[in-house]
């Protein structure tokens, strides 16, 4: 250790003026450089992206709002019984519609679905648990590729489902 101390000292020493001068300037650049890298550009960083990250908690704030206040609105919804349940459900199925037959047994409730596109399955479902207060119980669907033409020009595939799907009445008023 002496020995490289005693070495870089008589290297200095044999140095310019100018080169002294110039060895200086690099060594406080890369001492200026490493002290930014390592103090300031973390910090830099985590400032730039605070913005992102708080939009982005605002967002996940507004979602969880919302989500709140549906849950708060399914709390105070009355409960129905099983025959204004089922009354309700079949006011909102579709009748003689080939693609979504329904067939009665006892608490439950057989959908068969036949090549019915998504979107109508998807709101189906979701009258059905809003507004007749049924829940899936068992389901089995396939995927399918249904054609429909969205536009005169040309046919188009959509997501249909095929398979059924068993609901459960509500077991809260009961008659």
């Amino acid at each position: 250790m002496k020995r490289t101390a005693s070495f870089l000292q008589t290297r200095w020493q044999g140095l310019s003026a100018r080169e002294r001068l110039l060895l200086v300037g690099l060594l406080s650049g890369f001492g200026l450089w490493l002290f930014f890298s390592v103090a300031i550009s973390p910090a830099l960083r985590i400032l730039a992206s605070s913005a992102d990250q708080r939009a982005a908690i605002r967002h996940q704030l507004e979602n969880m709002r919302v989500l709140q206040q549906r849950a708060q609105e399914l709390q105070k919804t009355k409960p129905l019984g099983r025959d204004e349940s089922l009354k309700t459900l079949q006011s909102i199925t579709p009748a003689n519609n080939p693609a979504l037959q329904m067939t009665i047994q006892g608490e439950r409730i057989l959908v068969q679905l036949k090549n019915l596109p998504a979107s109508q399955l998807a709101s189906w479902l979701a009258q059905a648990r809003i507004n007749a207060q049924v829940l899936p119980e068992e389901v089995h669907i396939t995927r399918v590729a249904a054609s429909s033409a969205t536009n005169s020009s040309a046919n188009s595939l959509t997501t249909a489902w095929d398979g059924q799907i068993v609901l459960r009445l509500p077991v809260g008023l009961q008659p």
